[in-house]
């Protein structure tokens, strides 16, 4: 040390190698590391050692599951957010929904839009109770720093809103967008940057979006994609009335703020008889539908935005998988395994296409219900 201290360029190469070996060290501890030494603390608050340490952390091996206490009489919904690896979850999801060291704690009224970088955003929700209007404000928060943004200012909406959060490289921005139709049928997209702390309207977006608790944008490629239907004539619909060329992916870019739409795969032919889902694991779309509620199938679009690398999964029966319903949960292992709703709300069931195996586990003694989001634990903190 001494030697560096006396040779600007050893001083220079010891902390490039100091910063390289610290980019491989696991998120959790890095924050104590700070309390090394000075210069330690120096290159790990460092953006571009944020930026490294982020491009080289695990993808897809940590799961955020919301998880909410079923009401019980007299009481209150309790809500908390639960981190698990994905191995795990799998092996046995009820301890990890249990577990406490991974826990923490939200309030009743916020919801969770998304998780991107490390970064989760929660939506505190005000609802009116004598209209379909609400009021809305963002955060972002880190679970392993501890970092909370301040509140984006209000947005007030009707209660029929999508939301969707993501990053775009292009200007270093963490975006949130609310997708609001009204009841003429016009749809538009309110974008908030936490980087210039404002909000923009773009107007006029092509197709009402489904409306389900769980159908966040899902962020991939710089983008935030939703099912929607295309030409809409209110921000209500029947799913009997629906054709086959209404169904459309409307995808959101945060680069551009633009939208574009994306066809579904040729091969289906049918409707289904439920709202299709999507989903995304890793850097790939997958298009989640029933065929004749009888048959589960599952499509992967094998080039983001390339309409002709729409790839059928898998077609297996709603009998083989044991659920009388398609309601698909969450995808891992590059679209191997797949999570179901079973026969209830307390049921899990996961189906592994590589060897064609069904697990079942059930979890009514927990009481409670849960949406799970991709994630990965990092140091971001933006302005």
């Amino acid at each position: 040390m001494d030697m560096a201290a006396q040779h600007p360029t050893a001083a220079l190469l010891l902390c490039e190698v100091v910063m390289e070996i610290l980019s491989w060290v696991p998120a959790k501890p890095v924050p104590r590391l700070k309390l090394v030494c000075k210069s330690w603390n120096s290159i790990i608050s460092h953006p571009h050692f944020v930026k490294l340490h982020l491009h080289r952390s695990p993808k897809n091996a940590i799961l955020l599951f919301t998880r909410a206490q079923a009401l019980t009489l007299g009481g209150e919904e309790k809500q908390s957010l639960v981190l698990s690896s994905v191995e795990s979850f799998i092996q046995n999801p009820s301890s990890s929904l249990d577990a406490q060291e991974n826990r923490h704690s939200l309030h009743v009224a916020d919801w969770v839009s998304g998780s991107c970088n490390g970064l989760v955003c929660v939506a505190d929700i005000l609802f009116h109770s004598n209209d379909d209007i609400c009021d809305i404000w963002f955060r972002l928060w880190n679970p392993l720093t501890g970092f909370v943004s301040v509140n984006t200012p209000c947005l007030r909406a009707n209660v029929h809103n999508s939301f969707g959060f993501g990053y775009d490289e292009s200007s270093d921005s963490y975006k949130v967008v609310t997708v609001i139709p009204d009841s003429s049928g016009t749809v538009t997209a309110h974008v908030y940057s936490f980087r210039d702390g404002s909000w923009k309207t773009i107007n006029s977006l092509p197709a009402i979006l489904f409306y389900a608790e769980d159908n966040n944008g899902h962020f991939i490629g710089g983008t935030l994609n939703w099912l929607g239907l295309r030409n809409p004539r209110g921000d209500d619909y029947d799913w009997a009335d629906v054709t086959l060329d209404m169904l459309m992916i409307v995808s959101f870019d945060l680069k551009s703020d633009t939208h574009k739409q994306i066809l579904l795969p040729k091969g289906i032919d049918e409707m289904p008889r439920e709202e299709p889902i999507l989903g995304v694991w890793g850097n790939r779309l997958y298009l989640l539908h029933d065929y004749k509620n009888t048959h589960f199938i599952a499509w992967q679009m094998k080039e983001f935005g390339d309409e002709n690398s729409w790839t059928q999964l898998l077609k297996i029966s709603f009998h083989h998988l044991g659920v009388e319903r398609l309601f698909p949960e969450f995808i891992f292992e590059n679209g191997n395994i797949f999570m179901l709703r079973g026969r209830h709300c307390f049921e899990e069931v996961f189906y592994d296409r590589r060897d064609n195996s069904v697990k079942r586990i059930n979890n009514l003694a927990n009481n409670s219900y849960f949406i799970a989001f991709d994630y990965v634990e990092s140091l971001v903190q933006p302005c």
